[in-house]
């Protein structure tokens, strides 16, 4: 499917995997609406220049006239839900903000998705906190059993996007993806650019929990073609009302992937390793055999390469 001219909006546009996937599209030469709440210079969506090649809606996602509009008035045909607030700590802290966006957000989106008489296709971006503490590796199969707000919040969001596809027949998909890292991550509290900015500063990399937590790691770009896939996928008419795991499928310790990136970085500093995380599940991976078979779903990259194009954009960032 070529995507020059299609009309397609991204929410949460301004974020690690908007920014990426908003200027894949551009280049692709497709009519990018962003929805953006905040002017964040550093994004790569502001730094990048992006904003000045798509057309930018300025609001939240909390405004569902607001996202109606942005639907019918730029005749939509394909939506990305992206947004959301994404961090564990900040959704302990302030879970009624988290709820507001990841809860209220995403039925606004499935609302005025299905009020809209142009949309093929609305991608959901999901996560495998969604799964809770399961048998390993998830599959799409395990039972969400989401306990603490962040993780909650995108069960909700996940079974809300089912539920709009069983009523009303809505074209959504559903993503539930590893942890995404890449260039362009202000969210220097996660491991792999906090880590980062840490060696490229000679600091000693903080580690928040004892090291031993064991997660997914994916680099972004093959998020963005997991994305562009199962859109065309659903645009085609298949794969509608289902979620799809994606991962690498070759989980890390936090220790590990701070080795990983020290190795990168040819830094011997040892990490600091604080034990003071909370609400967090110890160990979370995903099988990606279902997005392999059904979408043919492929990775392009490995850790060693996403890794060096991720040190790479932040030295250029922080000189």
């Amino acid at each position: 499917m070529d995507w020059e001219h299609r009309n397609v909006l991204i929410t949460g546009a301004t974020g690690l995997l908007g920014g990426w996937l908003a200027k894949e599209l551009v280049r692709k030469g497709a009519n990018v609406i962003a929805l953006v709440r905040d002017g964040v210079p550093a994004s790569p969506f502001f730094s990048e220049g992006i904003e000045k090649r798509v057309t930018c809606v300025k609001g939240s996602l909390e405004d569902y006239f607001l996202v109606e509009r942005a639907l019918n008035e730029y005749e939509v045909e394909t939506c990305f839900h992206l947004g959301a607030q994404t961090i564990v700590g900040t959704a302990n802290r302030s879970p009624i903000s988290t709820f507001e966006s990841n809860i209220r957000g995403t039925w606004n989106v499935l609302e005025a998705a299905r009020n809209s008489k142009l949309l093929k296709a609305l991608v959901v971006a999901s996560s495998d906190k969604a799964y809770g503490k399961g048998k390993l590796p998830y599959t799409e199969d395990s039972p969400l059993e989401a306990k603490h707000p962040y993780d909650v919040s995108k069960a909700c969001g996940d079974m809300l996007a089912r539920s709009y596809f069983e009523t009303y027949g809505l074209p959504v998909g559903i993503t539930r993806c590893g942890n995404l890292f890449g260039g362009g991550d202000l969210n220097f509290n996660r491991i792999v650019p906090g880590t980062i900015r840490s060696l490229i500063l000679g600091e000693r990399p903080v580690i928040r929990s004892d090291g031993k937590m064991v997660r997914d790691y994916i680099y972004v770009e093959d998020i963005v073609n997991a994305n562009l896939l199962l859109a065309r996928t659903l645009m085609g008419g298949r794969e509608r009302g289902e979620a799809f795991n994606f991962s690498w499928e070759a989980p890390l310790s936090v220790i590990e992937i701070v080795g990983e990136i020290s190795k990168v970085m040819k830094s011997g500093l040892k990490p600091q390793i604080l034990c003071n995380a909370c609400n967090e599940i110890p160990e979370q991976y995903l099988s990606s055999e279902k997005a392999r078979k059904r979408l043919g779903w492929v990775k392009e990259w490995g850790m060693e390469s996403g890794l060096e194009k991720t040190v790479e954009y932040y030295k250029r960032m922080m000189k």
